[in-house]
């Protein structure tokens, strides 16, 4: 048991996006050991057909468990919505956590009756955004963007670039104008430019960012199965270790950036639909 406690957590996504949620796991989980992969190589997951986004996930569980994971992060909506249950399935003996459109609080706490979720095609297109709908926002007005560019412009580090702004304003001006009191960020990556949208929505617009509560469920899991981190050091850190499919040398020039640490950066290579 004491081995599996040492054990990392494996968090994967698309592209950088999952690190707001592994920022947040860092927050309330700073003893715990963390592998972080973001498949560069094929970002964004969202305009994918499921299927192709479902046989990346596989994959990449895969390569984490082969790296000793004890529970695995699937920190990215789009990758939730193809393949979650099929993990859960394929992978009986490994906790998953994984993404959901936080519209439950939005609809709780709307005044105006009337939210916005910001997300990619394909968590809106996936079963698990319709079950959220069909259990959570029946009584409310649910209006839907899915921003064009804005995950290639967080993947490039453009936090509050003119470009960056011009596609938030496009999405959130009409909802504006409709009475929306919350926005929900229904992709990883958007949590990354909420300072931004605060600005463009103004005071009166709650933004929810859902990645402290996942970081809460990782550490309820943790917990339910006895695999919480001893303190690992006199600091209380664990360690991130960072891979990526695609440009090691850009995402590290980015983690200060995004989640206020630096860590070496490991790439991995797909060989026929195998990671290496």
């Amino acid at each position: 048991m004491n081995n599996k406690r040492a054990a990392p957590i494996g968090v994967f996504d698309s592209g950088v996006g999952g690190l707001s949620v592994l920022r947040a796991v860092r927050r309330l989980l700073p003893d715990e050991e963390i592998i972080f992969l973001a498949d560069q190589a094929h970002v964004p997951y969202g305009p994918r057909p499921l299927q192709q986004v479902r046989a990346f996930s596989d994959a990449i569980t895969r390569y984490l468990l082969d790296r000793g994971a004890k529970l695995i992060v699937v920190a990215c909506n789009t990758a939730s919505a193809a393949a979650l249950h099929y993990l859960r399935e394929t992978f009986p003996q490994t906790p998953f956590v994984g993404m959901e459109p936080a519209v439950k609080p939005a609809a709780e706490y709307t005044q105006s009756g009337v939210v916005g979720v910001l997300a990619t095609p394909a968590t809106f297109q996936g079963e698990l955004y319709a079950s959220v709908l069909e259990r959570f926002a029946q009584d409310v007005i649910v209006l839907q963007d899915t921003c064009p560019g804005l995950v290639e412009q967080i993947e490039k580090g453009e936090l509050d670039s003119d470009e960056t702004r011009t596609i938030l304003k496009a999405a959130l001006a009409p909802m504006i104008a409709r009475g929306v009191d919350r926005v929900v960020m229904g992709c990883t990556h958007y949590p990354f430019v909420i300072p931004l949208i605060e600005e463009i929505v103004g005071p009166d617009v709650g933004v929810i960012d859902p990645a402290p509560a996942v970081a809460r469920q990782v550490a309820r899991i943790l917990d339910s199965h006895g695999l919480r981190a001893d303190s690992t050091s006199e600091s209380g850190r664990g360690t991130v270790a960072c891979l990526t499919s695609g440009n090691p040398h850009r995402l590290r020039r980015l983690l200060p950036r995004l989640i206020g640490e630096s860590c070496q950066v490991e790439n991995v290579r797909w060989v026929d639909g195998v990671l290496r």
